[in-house]
This record gives C-alpha cells, sequence and structure tokens, in this order.
C-alpha cells in the first residue's frame, strides 16, 4: 500500500475546488506532530500562538525568530506528509520587505517550512507578495490578528459592520493578488466569512468564523482540553487530555511514595553469576 502522499499549497486549492473541506491543526513539537500527521489532517500551522499555550507568555507579540525556528524545526522531524506552515512572529516583517524576505527563507531553508503566514493587510500586502516573488509560499489572516490586536481595542470580532467587512473583502482581495496560497479568517461574522470564500479563488481557513469556510484550523491544547482557563467560544474540546494527565501524574506519585514502583517488571538485572563476583569485589576493597 502507497504512503499519502505530500500535501501542497496546491493540494489545498485542489481540495477547496473540489468541495472537500481542510482539516488544520496547530503543533509545536514533534509528537504533537506525528499524531496529527498520523490523524490525517491535511496542514500543521506553527502558530505564534505558542507564546501562551507553551511559553507561558500573555500574547504573541513576545515569542522571538529564535524560539518560532526552534519550534518548527521540532514539528518538521514530527510531521512528513501535511503542508508545514509557520507563523513569523511580530517584529519579523513588519519593517521592511527585505526582513520579510529574510526571515521567511530562514523558516523554510532552516527550519523545514513549506510555507509561512502573515497578518493583516496594509503594508503587510506588500511582505506578502516580496516574500512570494523570492519563492517561499504565503497564507495571509485577516479578522482577529493577535499581533495587533491592541490596535484592534483587544481580542474581539472583526467585520461586524458593514464598514468593516467590505474592507476586509477587499484585503482578502488584495492578498490573493499578491500570490497568496489562502487565508485564514479569525473570528469572523459566518456571513461575512461566506461572501469572502465565495469571492476567492483561494482557499479560507476559518476561526471562529462558521461552517461556510473551505477549512477548519484549531490551536492544539485547546481542542485537546490542555488549555488552561478561559476558551473563545469558537473552540470545540474533543478530548479532556488535561484531567487524564493530572490523574495519571498523581496515580504516579502515589505509587512512588507507596514504593509500589518501580516493580520487577520494570527493573533491571545483573548477568547471572556477577552479583557474586560483584560482592566479593567490594568486600575485598573493604578489608584493605
Amino acid at each position: 500500500m502507497s504512503s499519502p502522499q505530500k500535501v501542497f499549497p496546491g493540494t489545498l486549492r485542489d481540495a477547496a475546488d473540489r468541495g472537500r473541506k481542510i482539516a488544520m491543526v496547530t503543533a509545536y513539537d514533534a509528537p504533537s506532530a506525528r499524531l496529527a500527521d498520523r490523524a490525517g489532517v491535511d496542514a500543521i500551522l506553527v502558530g505564534d500562538s505558542a507564546a501562551m499555550a507553551v511559553l507561558g507568555l500573555d500574547s504573541t507579540v513576545g515569542v522571538t525568530m529564535d524560539e518560532m525556528l526552534v519550534l518548527t524545526r521540532a514539528v518538521s522531524r514530527g510531521a512528513r506528509r501535511p503542508l508545514l506552515v509557520a507563523d513569523l512572529p511580530f517584529g519579523a516583517y513588519q519593517v521592511s520587505n527585505r526582513d520579510a524576505v529574510k526571515n521567511a527563507i530562514r523558516f523554510v531553508r532552516d527550519a523545514g517550512a513549506d510555507a509561512i503566514k502573515v497578518e493583516g493587510a496594509g503594508t503587510t500586502i506588500r511582505r506578502a507578495a516580496a516574500i512570494v516573488a523570492a519563492g517561499v509560499p504565503v497564507m495571509g489572516h485577516l479578522g482577529l490578528t493577535p499581533q495587533t490586536a491592541t490596535m484592534l481595542g483587544g481580542y474581539h470580532p472583526q467585520g461586524r459592520t458593514a464598514t468593516s467587512a467590505t474592507r476586509l473583502l477587499e484585503d482578502a482581495r488584495t492578498l490573493e493578488t499578491a500570490g497568496c496560497l489562502a487565508v485564514v479568517l479569525e473570528a469572523v461574522p459566518a456571513e461575512v466569512a461566506a461572501r469572502v470564500t465565495d469571492a476567492l479563488r483561494i482557499p479560507t481557513i476559518g476561526i471562529g468564523s462558521g461552517a461556510h469556510c473551505d477549512g477548519q484550523v484549531l490551536v492544539w491544547h485547546d481542542l485537546l482540553g490542555l488549555t488552561a482557563g478561559h476558551l473563545p467560544r469558537f473552540v470545540k474540546q474533543y478530548a479532556q487530555l488535561g484531567d487524564q494527565i493530572v490523574a495519571a501524574i498523581e496515580a504516579y506519585v502515589a505509587d512512588v511514595r507507596a514504593a509500589t514502583f518501580p516493580g520487577d517488571a520494570h527493573t533491571y538485572r545483573m548477568f547471572s553469576g556477577e552479583l557474586p563476583v560483584f560482592q566479593d569485589a567490594i568486600n575485598e576493597r573493604s578489608d584493605t
């Protein structure tokens, strides 16, 4: 039986054209990437959401290029088939086209990414076009853009007025013209996301933007029940692994304290006949 084929940017567009929904998850390490690959996802995003999910920061803004490169490199070792998309962190592409291209190339050359993702429109359009021109596929991201959430007035849905919805649609079209392979729509009203999806030839990947998008993405820790505290309303938890992990570690702690672990099944033994020789050697040393 032949192994599943590698997913490329064009694969996502072909899937959308056929009406097959695209499934994307975030991942931040090799074991998670291997499991996502086995589960059959189409794409993995090494999101700057790692800042909160694994690094303990309060927002995505604090994660660095070096940290994102380490995480992307780890994910690339674990997942072979899905399209691997890496977030360019805040500050890695905002200053100039030159910086944007240089940093995007690092993710492909040094970390094994297939594509990168950038947030917003405005100057980001020029950055996206420059990166695509340099030969690196780009995924856009509109709606709630966490890197600029402060400018948006916080983590709130976007495109709820006719004016902002029209602007979002035009931004999406401009990202498509710039050469983006797909656009993430985050926290956008479902009817607006549907209109954007219908208007574009490239796929839309929704997160909190309704079912009409060409695909969906969720954060690994959110969907598996590993996130502590408040969750956005668009998150569906498919498991409660956090509770299972705590229960497993509690059982381990109890076994250690009761001296029931490790048992014989978890213990190594010396080769046959070696223990008396070892004991004799110790006795000889103690006699001198």
